[in-house]
């Protein structure tokens, strides 16, 4: 056991070798937006609590609400809310021990990132337009 040749060889998968499962990303995907939803909710919120400030209050929020900037993380921010959404329903499936063969894991995260891109443009269009 002592004369095994170690050579360089790694302890542990390196990122160079080791790929996370589409699963795996999606589920740290779903973590990063839940914190991005909190970021157009307090866009919304800053805007609301200008409106009922003063005039000079609102127009401040509400020209950086308008701006490409605003519109970007709006925009960001209903994309990551329909991400989220959509990986709450499929976290319920998982808790009914449901879509847990590694294929249908798979498919299920790919419908997820495609369904959501889907909503985000169709609320666009609808809300905006």
């Amino acid at each position: 056991m002592g004369d095994i040749p170690r050579g360089n060889r790694p302890l542990s998968p390196h990122l160079q070798v080791y790929r996370l499962p589409m699963a795996a990303i999606t589920s740290i995907l779903t973590r990063i937006t839940g914190q991005a939803v909190m970021a157009g909710i307090l866009l919304v919120i800053w805007w609301l609590v200008a409106a009922v400030t003063s005039d000079a209050a609102f127009a401040t929020a509400d020209a950086v609400l308008r701006s490409w900037f605003g519109a970007l993380v709006l925009a960001g921010s209903l994309w990551s809310l329909w991400y989220h959404f959509l990986a709450g329903i499929r976290h319920l499936f998982y808790d009914a021990r449901m879509l847990m063969e590694i294929k249908q894991a798979e498919r299920a995260s790919h419908a997820i990132l495609i369904g959501s891109g889907v909503l985000t443009v169709l609320s666009l269009i609808l809300f905006i337009v």
